[in-house]
């Protein structure tokens, strides 16, 4: 790993995963955006792609920028591409010597892929013992292998779709593949995890992450509502079935979000709107009672919230302590983080244009932006040529 990489303020220093080479087979989401935060935390990540097309996700477009799908653009960026030919006997065999020098291994091809190659874990443990080896399923690698792993499919099968979306409707996905970054964080979590265990023991291990059980994990309060209490949730719209109101109700000029946690709240967003008797009522003075009344609550907040506009309940509840908002497209996302001083966007001079900043700050050892997506196969003949991965002689 170079050791003059800059920070995210662009001066040298080395960030926390310094050190740690990863050998990335992963395509698509959940792995690349996975091994794109370890890189802006300073792991060298060698991205192992197919010549000619490279991950799937360089054809996904539009929109495009310059030519390239930003879909791929958006989680590849602090990494070195290889173009090999996995079916190939001499770029298999450069793959394998790259695996022989790495900490960390990711793949997700479907299983049985890697064991086909000669790359399973159980092989390359017996040369690289300390080797971290992450694979990422749809379903799992035992019955459910069969089975592709593509976020939709896991919303509509795992429940999120039945969960989102208007009461009786079909179902609703998420408006991003929110069950592969889901999975690529877990994975990340546990990648960091097996490194600790081998930073203590020098063994390796593997770590299986698959989309299902993530997003079951990731369903929380719905996933405990059913193993707890044998509740089925069923989709509510913008409601929530714990809490009231904690919904989407229309200002005089565009749709606010209560979001009403506790009854301290309660009482002061009645204070606001001038109805101080409806914390008093029976019907509306725990939270209990005001998801057991729920549509006499919103009945009767619906008319004095319609007298004014969302920004100037905004400013003037927020100020109160009463959780509001209104419904922000992404620009007006990125506004708000601007405004807020939370520098959401990467400079273009830092790793190309267009990039979301890495969410975790750490104070000593900050993500770091060193160089942008890379092209296809671009640091091929440059990492092949570094001793430390040259193939291994027979």
């Amino acid at each position: 790993m170079r050791a003059d990489q800059p920070d995210q303020q662009g001066t040298a220093g080395p960030g926390a995963l310094s050190g740690i080479v990863v050998a990335d087979f992963g395509r698509v989401l959940a792995g690349p955006y996975m091994t794109m935060l370890l890189a802006d935390l300073g792991a060298d990540v060698i991205k192992i792609e197919r010549p000619g097309s490279g991950d799937d996700t360089r054809a996904w477009g539009p929109p495009f920028a310059d030519g390239e799908a930003t879909y791929f653009l958006g989680v590849n960026r602090n990494k070195r591409s290889v173009a090999l030919d996995l079916t190939d006997p001499a770029d298999l065999e450069t793959a394998r010597a790259i695996v022989d020098r790495a900490d960390v291994l990711v793949e997700n091809f479907r299983p049985g892929t890697m064991e086909r190659l000669g790359l399973d874990y159980a092989t390359v443990r017996a040369s690289n013992p300390g080797l971290v080896y992450c694979s990422v399923t749809g379903f799992g690698a035992a019955e459910g292998a069969h089975l592709p792993g593509y976020d939709l499919l896991v919303q509509a099968m795992g429940g999120l779709m039945s969960v989102t979306g208007d009461p009786g409707g079909q179902g609703t996905k998420a408006g991003v593949a929110l069950v592969d970054v889901i999975t690529g964080l877990h994975a990340g979590l546990g990648v960091l995890a097996a490194l600790r265990h081998r930073e203590r023991t020098g063994e390796g291990q593997r770590v299986e992450v698959s989309l299902l059980t993530s997003l079951l994990s990731a369903l929380t309060n719905q996933s405990a509502a059913y193993l707890g209490a044998g509740v089925v949730p069923r989709a509510m719209g913008n409601r929530h079935p714990s809490i009231a109101p904690y919904e989407v109700f229309e200002a005089k000029d565009r749709p606010l979000v209560l979001a009403v946690g506790n009854d301290r709240q309660f009482r002061t967003l009645c204070a606001r709107l001038g109805r101080p008797d409806l914390a008093e009522d029976e019907r509306f003075s725990t939270n209990t009672a005001r998801v057991a009344h729920r549509e006499d609550l919103v009945a009767a907040l619906a008319g004095p919230l319609a007298e004014r506009t969302a920004d100037s309940w905004f400013e003037e509840l927020t100020a109160a302590g009463v959780p509001c908002g209104p419904i922000n497209d992404l620009a007006a996302a990125f506004d708000l983080a601007d405004r807020l001083g939370l520098a959401p966007r990467v400079p273009a001079e830092a790793a190309g244009a267009g990039q979301v900043v890495n969410p975790i700050t750490l104070g000593v050892t900050p993500p770091a932006y060193r160089t942008p997506p890379p092209r296809l196969g671009e640091h091929t003949e440059s990492l092949l040529s570094e001793p430390a991965l040259l193939p291994r002689t027979p």
